[in-house]
């Protein structure tokens, strides 16, 4: 098949747009946002910014209290990891479900995976206490392009995130590429 021709694949795919990714709705935060994570993505990342960890300093800001650094807005509601298969799920930390337009892609031989971008939005700081839930929805599956990397589709998606009231704190769209691996230069 041509480049510009028909490309049936996407068109059904394209029947997933706007609609959930994954089957069991929202995620739950396994736990509340806290202390000794904050801690350790400020090691992890050597952010010494006084108000992530030391109490009596954050009381006198603007936030009156300890805030998590916004960028660990995705942490809170990531699922566990199954190591066992990762390779196979394309990274993925469980097992996506049949009709996940991600599955469709691998069956059709789109089998590697590359995370080409991410934006964040914050709403408001994460508090020790909130509890989150994320919502993910497809957003958009390109037109089928051929890259350095093999033929593929950059797959785009929008994780909104809320805390126990249901007010949005944040969003995160993420964008990968689904592409045939070694078939770079060719048409699909």
């Amino acid at each position: 098949m041509a480049k510009d021709g028909p490309d049936p694949l996407r068109a059904g795919l394209e029947t997933h747009i706007g609609k959930p990714l994954g089957g069991a709705g929202p995620a739950s935060a396994p736990d509340e946002v806290n202390l000794p994570m904050i801690r350790h993505w400020v090691d992890a990342l050597d952010d010494r910014n006084p108000v992530y960890l030391d109490a009596d300093f954050a009381a006198t800001t603007r936030f009156d209290g300890i805030v998590a650094p916004p960028a660990m807005l995705q942490t809170w509601t990531m699922a566990r990891p199954r190591i066992e298969g990762i390779g196979a799920r394309g990274g993925a930390a469980g097992k996506i479900a049949a009709d996940n337009p991600l599955t469709t892609l691998s069956e059709a031989g789109y089998t590697g995976t590359l995370a080409t971008n991410s934006e964040l939005e914050f709403e408001r700081y994460l508090r020790p206490g909130d509890r989150l839930q994320s919502s993910t929805v497809l957003e958009d599956i390109s037109q089928r392009k051929t890259t350095a990397l093999g033929t593929g589709y950059f797959v785009t998606w929008v994780t909104t995130y809320s805390d126990g009231d249901g007010e949005v704190v944040g969003r995160q769209r993420f964008r990968i590429l689904k592409f045939r691996p070694g078939d770079a230069g060719e048409d699909s």
